[in-house]
């Protein structure tokens, strides 16, 4: 089998296996991100994701990682939302859930569509094979835009002109030759629109990311505190943040997805506040199993929600949050004096009276300190 017909064999089982896009580069081809991975790392821009430190020497290029690939397939598969995410931002008594957490955890599907793709080319090929999910030191954005899929846009995420902001990515590395693709150009031009929307100015400049201002950064891998000064541009984002991607004009041409275990469930389309700063640990972990909301856990979630709820300006919530100023953990004890403080405003003498009953004693210094407004 020739490299054109195995490219072709594998673009046709990658669509029928329910892949939107694929793309093929050659491992050596591949841009080498070390230098750029380094200077994010220099600027503290991965804030608590120390394994993008511990790791960058196997990031930087995939023969770092794997020294026999001769081949890798590019794999996107389409999740575009039925709305706009952006809509969602006004209805304040709801929390809102970025796009690619709304249905099943993606690296489930996505990972068992590759791994058939990748069984049939060991065979077909007698070659070795690896398949990453976002499980591995992988720079799959760089790749994809290597393969032809997409460009990293000004964001730093992927852009299609078929799909838009709106797709999850796979790769599968082999020793196998396989017929490469043209790498694709970048198309955002003189348009900032990513850029101007961001609550945070997680954007230091086009192209380059400030993890530690950005709220998907904030409500999903930042296991502590959020700080103050991000706490109102959160707005009801309760778990990542889609601005950016959703108001690229690229996703004028973009499609919803085909495959149904990526569409909203009720989990995650019903988020009233109210209903879910009830959740205790079983009842997140029932509502919230088989998704990607479930790895954050119970504190951090509620901790997104009460922020939310300080921000929804509605007072029904007040005894709500006030049994979580008696929760085990700090996070959220923190957390709910915080929402409580903004939701009541002026109203002095309730707050003092709720003070009064709940200020911690040493050692609880971060919740003492949100008690005291410092």
């Amino acid at each position: 089998m020739t490299r054109l017909d195995l490219k072709a064999a594998l673009t046709r089982r990658a669509l029928e296996a329910g892949l939107d896009v694929v793309g093929f580069l050659r491992a050596a081809d591949a841009a080498d991100q070390g230098e750029a991975l380094a200077r994010f790392v220099a600027a503290g821009h991965h804030g608590d994701m120390a394994w993008l430190a511990d790791t960058a020497g196997r990031r930087r290029h995939p023969l770092a990682l794997w020294p026999e690939a001769k081949s890798i397939i590019m794999a996107g598969l389409n999740y575009g939302p039925e709305t706009d995410p952006l809509a969602r931002l006004e209805k304040r008594r709801h929390g809102t859930i970025s796009v690619y957490a709304q249905g099943r955890d993606y690296h489930d599907i996505l990972k068992g569509r590759l791994k058939t793709i990748a069984g049939w080319l060991a065979s077909a090929a007698s070659c070795e094979v690896k398949v990453f999910v976002d499980t591995a030191p992988v720079m799959e954005k760089p790749l994809a835009q290597r393969a032809g899929i997409g460009w990293q846009g000004k964001h730093t995420n992927l852009v299609s002109r078929r799909f838009g902001s709106w797709l999850f990515l796979g790769a599968i590395f082999t020793t196998a030759e396989i017929e490469p693709d043209a790498p694709e150009a970048d198309h955002c031009g003189a348009c900032r629109a990513c850029l101007d929307i961001c609550p945070t100015q997680a954007f230091p400049a086009p192209y380059r990311l400030d993890a530690t201002r950005c709220i998907s950064y904030l409500t999903i891998e930042h296991k502590g505190h959020i700080p103050r000064a991000f706490r109102r541009a959160i707005g009801n984002r309760i778990y990542g943040c889609d601005d950016c991607l959703a108001v690229c004009p690229w996703n004028k041409f973009a499609s919803t997805a085909r495959e149904a275990k990526l569409k909203a469930g009720a989990a995650t389309s019903d988020t009233l506040l109210g209903e879910l700063l009830r959740l205790d640990d079983a009842a997140f972990r029932a509502r919230f199993a088989g998704s990607p909301i479930k790895r954050t856990g119970r504190d951090r979630f509620l901790r997104n929600v009460l922020i939310a709820a300080g921000n929804s300006g509605d007072a029904a919530l007040v005894p709500v949050i006030e049994p979580h100023l008696a929760d085990a953990s700090p996070l959220v004890r923190a957390s709910a004096v915080w929402a409580l403080r903004e939701l009541l405003g002026r109203d002095e003498a309730r707050y003092a009276l709720l003070k009064q009953q709940h200020a911690p004693a040493e050692p609880d210094a971060a919740v003492r300190a949100e008690w005291e407004g410092s």
